[in-house]
């Protein structure tokens, strides 16, 4: 198994979390927070947006069944990348769109990536995505884990993360997990 990682931030961690656990050859996912100024921060440090910290997830794959190029697409084609410190309601340098990179090789993906869809014109707006050295990452507290699938019923999942994972499941049907179609 050639297992990876890659951390991205888009907004909140649970819609985040939800489309990437979908996602044939991940392995897993966490929720968490990276790119702040203190350690050990918490929900609750984070919320005010002054930690400098962002909601991220962490994504460990299997190169072999899933590569990077692919996730790099799916991350762009799930939030918008456009706006700075904001997705959709949520507001703030903790949403803002960002892709902290384990070594250079996804580093130049990333960057290439983002060359790719500006120049094909993807998006109306410049891209803003922050590309960043990932540096320490600090699991989020465990009620955030696995949020969706433990809390389906929940408004914020019927409202906002359902309608996201069903545009997802539409756009990159091919790429589910078969037990999830």
């Amino acid at each position: 198994m050639n297992t990876q990682k890659i951390t991205f931030g888009s907004g909140c961690f649970w819609c985040t979390e939800a489309i990437f656990q979908s996602v044939k050859g991940v392995r897993s996912v966490t929720s968490g927070y990276t790119g702040g100024l203190i350690q050990n921060p918490t929900y609750m440090d984070i919320c005010n947006g002054k930690t400098g910290h962002v909601e991220v997830v962490q994504v460990e794959y299997d190169a072999d069944m899933v590569t990077l190029d692919e996730l790099l697409l799916m991350f762009f084609k799930t939030h918008n990348p456009t706006t700075l410190n904001r997705q959709g309601n949520d507001a703030g340098t903790q949403y803002r769109s960002a892709i902290f990179y384990a070594d250079d090789e996804q580093k130049q993906k990333a960057e290439a990536m983002i060359k790719r869809l500006t120049d094909e014109q993807v998006f109306e707006k410049q891209i803003v995505t922050e590309v960043r050295l990932l540096g320490e990452f600090y699991k989020a507290e465990g009620y955030h884990q696995n949020y969706y699938n433990n809390n389906l019923l929940k408004p914020y999942c019927v409202n906002v993360i359902q309608p996201k994972m069903n545009k997802f499941a539409k756009e990159f049907t091919d790429k589910i997990k078969p037990e999830l179609l």
